[in-house]
């Protein structure tokens, strides 16, 4: 599955991955109130993370079009990124189906709340599996060093953290 999974730029995720250290950044999808709040963290950390060396890789499983206004938004849209809409790269990292309390859990209400209304990153519409779980990895040579699997959905990982050198 690694070996079929390409870029938008047509290059190659093992390819990627072997190349420079990657933060591989699995998102759910465009309607999603915490993909929109991470595109944000990520965009404010970018400087941060390939400037110690590290590339950024996101995967989504929506459509790359509507995930693509929210990347112009953030200056992103120049980044490596994978449309995964059989979720194929998603079971390979192990990242699975969330509990109701993961997806819906008063945490995750709250957050969506803050971080949909209060900071405006907005409340979409469900545009691809919204049971779906993201998680990030950080991988040297093709093999994870560091991993993030949220515990729920409203999770905020330290995308520097994650990405800084052992």
């Amino acid at each position: 599955m690694l070996e079929r999974a390409v870029t938008q730029k047509g290059v190659g995720f093992v390819e990627l991955s072997n190349a420079s250290p990657l933060l591989v950044v699995f998102l759910r999808h465009a309607g999603c109130s915490f993909c929109r709040e991470a595109l944000s963290d990520i965009s404010r950390s970018r400087s941060v993370i390939e400037g110690g060396g590290s590339k950024i890789l996101l995967v989504h499983m929506g459509d790359d079009a509507a995930m693509g206004v929210y990347l112009q938004k953030n200056h992103l849209e120049d980044i490596d990124r994978i449309v995964d809409s059989d979720q194929a790269l998603y079971r390979a990292f192990g990242l699975k189906s969330g509990t109701a309390w993961q997806l819906f859990g008063s945490k995750v209400l709250w957050r969506a709340f803050l971080s949909g209304v209060l900071v405006k990153h907005g409340l979409g519409r469900v545009a691809a599996d919204a049971s779906q779980m993201p998680g990030v990895f950080y991988l040297e040579k093709g093999a994870v060093v560091r991993r993030f699997r949220h515990g729920s959905a409203a999770d905020r990982p330290d995308y520097v953290e994650l990405s800084s050198r052992p």
